[in-house]
Formats: C-alpha cells, sequence, structure tokens
C-alpha cells in the first residue's frame, strides 16, 4: 500500500486536475455556445453557476470518496467512483436548474459542459491508471508481502499477489509446517519456527495469517513478532464454508462483528443516490411519454368496460405492503389477486396483449417510485398470495425485500419473467440476491437500457 503522506499527495493532485477539467470544460462550452459575450465579462448567472458546479463537484467527491483510493490500483472502482461522482454532479445541477427554473441557463451549455467533462475525466484517469501502474511494474512503491500458514485461503492470496505488480504487492513466499499444503511448493521458504530468521535477514512490510482462529497462540505470537520489527500483521481467517461470501467486520465500541453479507443501498450516500436518480428518471418519463400514457387509456376504455388501472397490493422493502399500479391488461375477473396470467390466457385483452409485451403496462409505476414505495430499478414485486407461498419453499428468499422493489430487475433484463414454478422462482431470487449485495447506479443503468431494448424486441416469456 501507498504510504499516508503518499496517499494525501496522490488524492491532492486527483483533485486538483478534476477540477481544473471541470472548469475548463464549463470555459469552453461557454465559449462556443455563446461567442457574443467574451469570457472576461461572465454574465452574473453563469458566474453563480459555475462556482456551483464547483461547490457541488467538492461536496460530492468528499461524499463519496473520490480520491479515498484502496491500496492496491482497483481499476473498477477507480472507474466507478469517477462514472457515479459525474452523474451524480449532472443529477443535482439539473435539480437546481429545474428549481431555480433557470430558463436562462442555456441547456446545450451545460450538456457540452458535461461532454467534455466525461472526455477529460476519461483520459486523465486512463493517463492517471497508466502512471501509476508502469511506477509499481518497474518495481518501486511495493509491498513485500509473506503468507504464514497456507490451505485454500494461504493459495487464494499467493494468486492474488502475484497476478499482478500493479496491485502493489511483491510475493516473498510461504512459511508452513507443512509445505506440501502450499502452491506452489517452491515459493516455500521455511517453517514456523524460520519467520524470525528471515524477517531479521530481509525486508518485509507485511505479513498475512492464515491460522484458524483456534490457533490463538501462534497467532499472538506471531502479531508481536511482526510488531516489534515494525511490520504490518493482517489476520485472514479461515471460515471455512463462508470462504466465498462477502465476509466485512465492524466494531461495536471495542466489539468486532463480522457481517455476511454487503449491502451498497443500506450505505447513506448510496441510498441518496438510487433515490435521486429514480425521482429525476421518473419524471422526466411521465412528462415525455404523457400522450402515450393518454393514448393507452383511451385504448383500454375503448376496448373493454372497466376502470384504466389495475391495482393490486404487493410485497414491498422490508415485506411493507403497498398498492402497485398498471395499465389493466385483462378484463375485470375475481381471480387475478391469486392467478397470474398465462400463455394465452382469455383474460388478456387485445391491447393488453401488446401492453404486456411492450412492458408498457408497467407505466404508472413511476408513479409509485415518485411515493418512495418503488424504484426504477430492483427485484419485482410478486402479489401477497406468491409472497407467501415462494418464502415456504425457497431459502433466502426474504433477501430480496432488504430494497425497495422495482419496474425492472436484474432477474428480469435475463430472461426470467413469465409464468411462476419452483425453478423459475429459485433462480429469480438467485438473480435478486446477487443485485442486493452488487448495486450500483452504473448497473442500474445498464438494466434500464437492457430493458429499453428488450421492449423493441418484443418481451419473450410476457403475457
Amino acid at each position: 500500500m501507498q504510504p499516508e503522506d503518499d496517499k494525501v499527495s496522490i488524492a491532492i493532485l486527483q483533485s486538483s486536475v478534476d477540477l481544473l477539467i471541470l472548469n475548463i470544460s464549463f470555459f469552453v462550452a461557454y465559449a462556443i455556445k455563446i461567442p457574443v459575450s467574451p469570457i472576461v465579462h461572465f454574465g452574473d448567472h453563469y458566474l453563480f453557476l459555475l462556482v456551483f458546479f464547483n461547490l457541488i463537484w467538492v461536496l460530492i467527491t468528499l461524499g463519496l470518496k473520490t480520491y479515498e483510493l484502496p491500496g492496491f490500483l482497483g481499476m473498477e472502482s477507480i472507474w466507478k467512483k469517477s462514472f457515479q461522482t459525474i452523474l451524480l454532479h449532472l443529477a443535482v445541477i439539473i435539480v437546481f436548474i429545474f428549481i431555480v427554473k433557470g430558463f436562462y441557463y442555456s441547456r446545450g451549455l451545460v450538456g457540452l459542459a458535461y461532454f467534455f467533462l466525461v472526455i477529460g475525466i476519461t483520459v486523465w484517469r486512463t493517463f492517471f491508471i497508466y502512471l501509476v501502474k508502469r511506477n509499481r511494474k518497474s518495481g518501486h512503491n511495493l509491498k513485500r508481502v509473506i503468507i504464514v500458514g497456507s490451505g485454500t485461503i494461504g493459495n487464494q492470496l499467493y494468486n492474488y499477489f502475484t497476478s499482478s505488480l500493479s496491485l502493489g504487492y511483491k510475493f516473498e513466499g510461504f512459511f508452513h509446517n507443512h509445505p506440501e499444503q502450499c502452491m506452489p511448493v517452491t515459493m516455500v521458504k521455511g517453517s514456523l519456527k524460520d519467520v524470525e530468521h528471515y524477517i531479521n535477514e530481509n525486508p518485509i512490510d507485511e505479513i498475512f495469517c492464515t491460522f484458524r482462529l483456534n490457533q490463538s497462540r501462534s497467532i499472538r505470537w506471531l502479531r508481536d513478532l511482526a510488531d516489534n520489527h515494525l511490520i504490518r500483521f493482517k489476520l485472514v481467517p479461515d471460515f471455512k464454508g463462508f470462504l466465498n461470501r462477502n465476509v466485512s467486520l465492524n466494531y461495536y465500541y471495542d466489539t468486532p462483528v463480522l457481517t455476511f453479507r454487503k449491502e451498497p443501498l443500506e450505505r447513506t450516500v448510496n441510498s441518496i443516490v438510487k433515490r435521486l436518480f429514480d425521482v429525476i428518471f421518473s419524471s422526466l418519463v411521465i412528462i415525455l411519454l404523457s400522450p402515450l400514457g393518454l393514448i393507452i387509456t383511451l385504448l383500454i376504455k375503448v376496448s373493454s368496460p372497466g376502470s384504466v388501472l389495475f391495482a393490486q397490493k404487493r410485497s414491498g422493502r422490508n415485506k411493507e405492503i403497498f398498492t402497485c399500479y398498471k395499465f389493466r391488461s385483462m378484463v375485470i375477473n375475481e381471480v387475478s389477486d391469486k392467478h397470474q396470467a398465462k400463455p394465452n390466457d382469455p383474460r388478456v385483452t387485445p391491447i393488453g396483449k401488446f401492453l404486456r409485451k411492450t412492458n408498457l403496462d408497467e407505466l404508472p409505476q413511476f408513479f409509485n417510485v415518485l411515493k418512495g414505495e418503488m424504484s426504477v430499478v430492483g427485484p419485482r414485486p410478486h402479489m401477497l398470495a406468491h409472497t407467501q407461498e415462494y418464502a415456504k419453499l425457497i431459502n433466502r428468499f426474504h433477501v430480496r425485500h432488504f430494497v425497495k422493489p422495482g419496474i425492472t430487475g436484474w432477474a428480469q433484463v435475463n430472461g426470467l419473467r413469465g409464468p411462476l414454478s419452483k425453478r423459475n422462482m429459485y433462480m429469480r431470487v438467485r438473480f435478486d440476491v446477487w443485485y442486493v449485495e452488487n448495486w450500483s447506479l452504473l448497473l442500474d443503468i445498464k438494466i434500464i437500457l437492457r430493458t429499453i431494448l428488450n421492449m423493441f424486441a418484443g418481451e419473450r416469456n410476457a403475457f
């Protein structure tokens, strides 16, 4: 890992260059869209907007910890944080212009500024990552590490450390009383009793210990040895059946608490980002598609008697019951709360068949999103009877209720739609749980884009 002063220097460098790119993008967009007014005579309202641009950028980068990079060069996390920052910044600016009724702000100028900003940040991040990787591959700023103990965990660590120098580690060797358990055996430097002699003769920055937790005496001895030699000590316990789980450790005062599932939306910042995106996206859909909604309303009224909307009680976040709205796609019937539509279902009207095939029957649910009962993306809500039925049959079924239900979801864009069965629902729950544990704003955008493509292609399992 980088020393603390290096981390601070890199954070200052990144933030300074980002702000420079932000301001250059704004000025270039201003010069292109408003060439009649020299930049030195900046209009008051645009000067205020520029100040707001910078202030919001600083606040968002602090809130998202954009520049607090991990010790290794996590390229995925770097890109993810960068684009989360830009998207959230754009969302705040849009809301600001809408609130102040900024008709005097050129939409083209704002759009052009973000176009240049995305290009500038992309080029700068690519160059930054290249510099750090090149620096580390040349042998600079690497942490020299050894692994004491082996087994599955030790071998996994070895594969990680040796996968790329750009991660920031230089693996020096294993120490184990049973060298045949280490892969590769050629990297074994000795047994447990040889550790002290080795670190006296060789510079080591970190020791990774993979002993089981019941080997407390050996763990304490190794920890004290590391402390006395100014070496950082890392304990990587073998949790047996939990090896492949997203285990995280937190402290409640002095009490260590292990969590076996990561939930990104439990972070306040992430939940705010998702809610802000939901409100903006839903508002745009309702405004832009209101003419289409009016046409659908007329077609439903003409095609069959009954109300335009279909309202049904469904299970929401934390199993709270809410009323979910859809455009009515069936004739009025008494079993709609018990029996799902099936192929060639006689209850489905001609216009309803088209609505269901294109997902347009879900449009009223954007009002559920604005009310805070649903999200644009999330696990699809089920009717109460199905929630009760499948919760008894499928393990971890209720994990999907840790987040708000969505109009579309990860399971749906992967083809898991249509009539329910135990196998189908089991696969849906697997995809839903994966979404809960891996949420990101970019993932939501990806799901929305795939949903739109599926709408034009026609949903295969929509009846």
